[in-house]
């Protein structure tokens, strides 16, 4: 065991450009050993410590810790984080998609379902070291040879900065002997980090976002990077796609159990357009009134036309018949694989022209299905 060897720590020099794929072999199987690795991130120099108690023992010791310090999970695939987290909402997906890998650490808040999912799934000493009241911290580098490093590992890895407790994280593999020369087996050396500052750390789940510990990433920035758009379609952008996304909007803040209006603040925005492009004009008189009955106000709405921006810049499309859908994927391609039929597969017929009795009908087909899609939505 490396751990029981007389301590000398070794220094491997690697080239992030062109890695010796046999140096990583060797500190993988060193931390799989029980042993302790710095390895360079974007952010700082982490210790890299394979979740099992004798070795965090280590880490503690290592850092002036004291027991029952919970570390952060790194990752080497952003794809693993669902080995971790069974059930991930909206916003985190968002923002894995956006910021991963990448300078942030996110702490997951887990159901309850989950967590005993995760009970059963892991290695007891591995649960009970990675989740603390229902949640997780996991990162994902963005450095190839932290990423090569921990897809090599065959345990999971925690990995705190590479200092001593109260003291500055290294930014070169310099500081890192200074603080630990002799003290951990292996340290890989690719120079200087890119940041030269800590990953930020961020709380997300359905109470919302918080920003633990700032970073390389502003809280500005992180919230333009989890933002969630919902975009509705019909033609004219004035009966149906409107009543949609008033209906939807109504629906969406009671799962998120906040005000209609606070939506934008928790990360969700909801917008319409129409394929045949007019601008400008308010949503049917008839169409008003179909929402009101259902506590829903759209007189403030001007319709818009569908553009390739709009399309782009949406994560789910709900559009109200299948003439519709074709003209989204006709402007995005990519865009068939969130692009749906609001009613499944049934489409939604326009009112328009008719009677207010049509537009009311019209309005409790939008609000089924809705209701069914905000349902199946996770938050």
């Amino acid at each position: 065991m490396y751990f029981m060897r007389p301590m000398i720590t070794r220094v491997l020099q690697l080239d992030a450009a062109k890695i010796d794929s046999a140096k990583i072999n060797d500190a993988a199987a060193c931390i799989d050993s029980g042993g302790l690795v710095a390895f360079p991130t974007e952010t700082v120099y982490g210790i890299a410590c394979r979740v099992k108690n004798d070795s965090l023992d280590r880490l503690n010791a290592l850092k002036g810790r004291t027991a029952g310090k919970y570390y952060t999970l790194h990752i080497g695939r952003k794809n693993d984080v669902e080995n971790y987290v069974p059930t991930i909402g909206l916003r985190a997906q968002k923002l894995i998609q956006n910021a991963w890998p990448g300078p942030l650490t996110i702490v997951f808040e887990l159901e309850q379902q989950d967590i005993d999912k995760q009970r059963k799934n892991l290695e007891r000493e591995v649960f009970e070291n990675l989740y603390k009241d229902n949640s997780i911290g996991i990162r994902c580098p963005d450095n190839p040879i932290a990423s090569m490093l921990l897809r090599q590992t065959s345990n999971p890895v925690v990995a705190p900065s590479a200092n001593i407790t109260d003291r500055a994280p290294a930014v070169d593999s310099g500081r890192v002997l200074e603080q630990l020369s002799d003290r951990i087996e292996l340290l890989l050396d690719a120079g200087p980090c890119k940041y030269k500052k800590s990953s930020t750390v961020v709380k997300i789940g359905k109470r919302g976002m918080d920003v633990l510990r700032p970073g390389v990433y502003s809280q500005a920035k992180l919230e333009e990077l989890s933002q969630v758009n919902f975009l509705f379609v019909c033609t004219g952008n004035t009966c149906r796609s409107p009543m949609a996304e008033g209906i939807f909007r109504k629906y969406l803040a009671e799962k998120l159990q906040c005000n209609v209006d606070d939506l934008d603040e928790m990360g969700y925005k909801v917008n319409s357009a129409g394929i045949i492009g007019s601008v400008g004009y308010s949503a049917s008189t008839e169409a008003v009134a179909a929402c009101v009955a259902k506590g829903v106000d759209i007189k403030a709405h001007r319709n818009k036309g569908l553009s390739e921006e709009l399309v782009e810049e949406s994560d789910i499309i709900f559009v109200m018949e299948q003439i519709h859908r074709d003209r989204v994927v006709a402007l995005v391609p990519k865009a068939a694989d969130k692009c749906f039929l609001l009613a499944s597969k049934m489409g939604i017929p326009d009112p328009i022209g008719q009677p207010q009795e049509s537009y009311n009908n019209c309005a409790k087909l939008i609000e089924r299905a809705v209701q069914k899609r905000i349902g199946e939505l996770v938050i």
